[in-house]
């Protein structure tokens, strides 16, 4: 028969603790287990008055609410609060009891601004300390790269006034501190890009040619091989070149983990020929694919031009030496003069037709490009599967961290905000492969653990990925 359940009276006691109404598999529940914030009061300490002042809330109090709402997908503190209200898994995971108040939405927004980036950054790394004593990160193959974020700006705040104001400001100065450069001048001015009124640390900005513009800001990613534990995260403007950061970004992973990179991935967009010249005098082998040659069909290729390292000097396709221009901030630059350039026989073919003479520009660091170009051109098994690792690793690293996290658009406006997200988001994204890899041995020792207690336990958690004893 239909059964009829009777009218709900209101429960004065509820037996049990809140832990009891939480699934045991519940991600919140998993990272319990392995977040360790017992030291953030101490790191804080000095940002609080010890006797006056209103009491804020517990320091490790408020990091759990927020990386309840990372983990639920929730950036916006309002929405959070509101899902904390209901949520039981989230009351427990923060430490609030049902009768508890819960504090103002406000609050986290004056933690954030009061601790700044660099105390969030902390947080991250004391992740990856922690999966680092796991087992999760080996730190000698890491894979880097960069991502763009929206900011939270509308297109009706983009305004080019700002840009024009210091682009008139600065005009004079620009004009004496600025060296000549070989070759013809620019002979257009640049236009000046716009920016937002609301947001001006956001920047315009694409990821791909043929898409348009948008207000960004740029996340610098690194990821570990071992078991893709993110391992660095640097948020800047989306105009910023990710190319330009990179040994930077290898000193801060060294920093971070204490161990030396032995190789690193990263794409296209990394192929800078001073970046082959950097790992290479550190002894890294760099896995990036040289970017192919931007010459068009109106002149002759630069590769076709040969330079001589050891004397320092270009020779044209037809044979002939190029005069040194002398050195320069990018590199070397070497020019042929117009009288030879008029009577050579590859003149229609080598030069465009509204230029007189040929020059050649030898970056820095140019051998150790050449050498990157013959590898590339017979990469191993090993490298390509390398290569392959870092596709899916990074990359899918900024997909997760976009469509679970919502890291697609910033929650705040701002570089500090906007830094703070990305920290928060990658300490999450840490703890659940940490709470997973911990979850999953516990499963595997638990029978071994009651038979043979004495000789487990001095199993490390590295060991017990490939299941074999550390003596």
């Amino acid at each position: 028969m239909i059964g009829k359940k009777k009218n709900p009276q209101p429960t004065l006691f509820i037996p049990g603790s809140m832990e009891d109404y939480i699934p045991k598999d519940h991600i919140l529940k998993k990272v319990d287990r392995v977040l360790d914030l017992s030291w953030l009061r101490e790191e804080v300490a000095d940002l609080y008055c010890e006797d006056n002042g209103r009491p804020c809330i517990d320091p490790e109090a408020a990091v759990r609410l927020m990386l309840a709402g990372f983990f639920h997908g929730i950036v916006h503190d309002r929405k959070l609060m509101r899902e904390a209200q209901v949520n039981i898994a989230i009351r427990w995971f923060a430490g609030y009891t049902l009768e508890e108040a819960l504090p103002n939405h406000s609050t986290l927004t004056r933690i954030r601004q009061r601790w700044g980036a660099e105390r969030f950054r902390r947080i991250f790394e004391k992740t990856v300390a922690a999966c680092a004593a796991a087992g999760l990160v080996n730190g000698e193959t890491v894979h880097i790269d960069a991502t763009l974020i929206r900011a939270d700006v509308s297109w009706e705040s983009l305004s080019s006034a700002w840009a024009d104001a210091a682009m008139s400001e600065n005009a004079e100065e620009e004009k004496e501190s600025a060296l000549p450069k070989p070759g013809r001048p620019e002979s257009r001015n640049k236009k000046p890009k716009k920016r937002s009124t609301t947001d001006p640390d956001a920047t315009l900005t694409t990821n791909k040619k043929g898409f348009h513009m948008e207000p960004c800001y740029k996340q610098h990613t690194a990821v570990d091989d071992e078991a893709g534990i993110i391992v660095d995260i640097h948020v800047t403007t989306g105009e910023t070149s990710e190319g330009e950061l990179l040994m930077e970004t290898i000193e801060r992973i060294e920093t971070t983990t204490g161990k030396p990179i032995e190789r690193v991935t990263a794409d296209a967009g990394y192929a800078h020929s001073r970046n082959y010249s950097s790992c290479e005098e550190r002894g890294i082998d760099a896995v990036i694919p040289p970017q192919r040659s931007s010459n068009t069909k109106k002149s002759m290729p630069s590769s076709r031009f040969k330079y001589d390292g050891k004397n320092q000097r270009v020779r044209c396709p037809a044979g002939r030496y190029m005069t040194s221009s002398g050195k320069h901030e990018k590199g070397l630059y070497f020019h042929m003069s117009a009288r030879v350039c008029s009577k050579c026989a590859l003149k229609t073919a080598c030069l465009p037709a509204s230029s007189k003479s040929r020059s050649i520009l030898i970056v820095n660091g140019y051998e150790a490009l050449l050498r990157a170009r013959r590898r590339r051109a017979c990469w191993d098994e090993e490298t390509r599967e390398t290569y392959n690792r870092h596709r899916w690793l990074v990359e899918g690293a900024h997909g997760e961290a976009k469509t679970q996290h919502g890291l697609r658009r910033a929650a705040r406006r701002g570089m500090e905000n906007v830094s703070i997200q990305a920290y928060l988001t990658a300490v999450a994204m840490n703890l659940k492969k940490l709470a997973a890899f911990l979850s999953r041995i516990s499963r595997l020792t638990a029978p071994f653990t009651r038979r043979k207690p004495a000789v487990f336990a001095t199993f490390s958690f590295f060991s017990f990925r490939r299941l074999t004893p550390v003596c």
